[in-house]
């Protein structure tokens, strides 16, 4: 919860009626998609090869849904979906760099990718064109945790809650013991399970 709504709330620069896409739909870009909807989105692109996490993405606030594998290419697809502008606020929540990259690329002029997925050691990234970043002014940030101050987000977090404006029991697809912690991983690659919590 603090890394996905963090880098939407705190790392990330999203104005009211804002385009925003989120590349990966896991527990973390969940959380993503939450934190653009509460930041004033008015466009949020969910961007997932499992049609099981788009389907959840919109229960959290995605309105809009591309799966590269059927779709098509997925920058093609946010430039259609923002009138060939792209979308003023990336996020990629997988940590690879091919979909790091098509962050950068679906971004508008001036607009903003947040990397928040978090790459092996060796990932390099290649910007094409490099004169992409100069000319048309784009940003990318790093986001590590969310930018997050636990001291002062946590309280936030457990207040959007109580208010009823924050879906953390949604999150929670089943409750599992320890032995069945390999069977809840494989699930997760279903989209079928946003998040396990272990009981004990």
């Amino acid at each position: 919860m603090l890394t996905g709504f963090g880098a939407a709330t705190n790392t990330a620069s999203i104005r009211e009626g804002d385009n925003v896409a989120v590349i990966g739909c896991g527990g973390v870009g969940l959380n993503v998609i939450q934190g653009a909807k509460h930041a004033g989105a008015a466009r949020v692109i969910a961007i997932d090869m499992v049609d099981g996490k788009l389907q959840t993405a919109t229960k959290f606030g995605a309105t809009d849904t591309v799966n590269p594998s059927t779709d098509g290419d997925a920058v093609a697809k946010v430039m259609e979906l923002t009138d060939g502008r792209g979308a003023d606020v990336t996020f990629e929540v997988i940590g690879l760099g091919p979909t790091i990259e098509q962050a950068f690329q679906m971004a508008r002029r001036g607009g903003q990718a947040v990397i928040v997925g978090v790459p092996s050691f060796d990932t390099q990234l290649t910007l094409t064109p490099a004169m992409d970043l100069l000319v048309n002014e784009k940003q990318i940030r790093g986001c590590w945790y969310g930018s997050s101050n636990v001291h002062r987000d946590v309280p936030k977090l457990a207040k959007l809650y109580q208010d009823g404006t924050l879906m953390l029991d949604e999150l929670m697809s089943a409750e599992i013991s320890l032995d069945q912690v390999n069977d809840a991983l494989q699930n997760m690659g279903s989209g079928e399970i946003a998040r396990s919590v272990i009981v004990y």
